[in-house]
């Protein structure tokens, strides 16, 4: 991924200040669920390190994971539109330390500085891109090799 597509590093210097104020440190332990899919998104995080992966419930009892993600990617960006929830869900797949940020405070500052509120969108619509594709293909990759074959 390209510093393009990683959040805090895409943000003009005054911006990322701006948004910085909003942060709070947390840390997930490895094998702790972050949010489940379906769940309500009402927070965001950007990771500073560690790993986690984004799964997709595909039958009852089957998640495919469709991305990992690592130091500097934003972690959730259904906060950012209705319904406000999750896409995915997210799982820590080592120890984890990464910045939250409240998805109401965000939204109250972008209200008061539009600037930074379009950065911050055009940004996550980058790494909403990026990330449909990469997930598109391991979608892809999963329904070839678990497809049933045809007798």
């Amino acid at each position: 991924m390209t510093n393009a597509t990683r959040l805090l590093t895409a943000l003009p210097r005054d911006h990322r200040e701006r948004l910085m104020k909003l942060a709070k440190e947390v840390s997930f332990d490895e094998d702790q669920r972050i949010f489940e899919e379906g769940g309500v998104a009402d927070r965001f995080w950007v990771i500073r390190s560690g790993a986690v992966s984004l799964d997709q419930q595909v039958t009852e009892h089957r998640r495919v994971t469709v991305a990992s993600l690592g130091a500097g990617d934003l972690l959730g960006w259904s906060w950012l539109f209705p319904p406000h929830r999750w896409d995915f869900g997210a799982e820590a797949f080592s120890p984890v330390r990464a910045y939250e940020f409240d998805a109401q405070a965000v939204l109250n500052l972008c209200d008061l500085d539009t600037a930074l509120g379009v950065t911050l969108v055009r940004t996550v619509a980058e790494i909403l891109a990026y990330r449909l594709g990469a997930t598109r293909a391991r979608l892809m990759e999963e329904y070839v090799t678990h497809r049933p074959q045809p007798l």
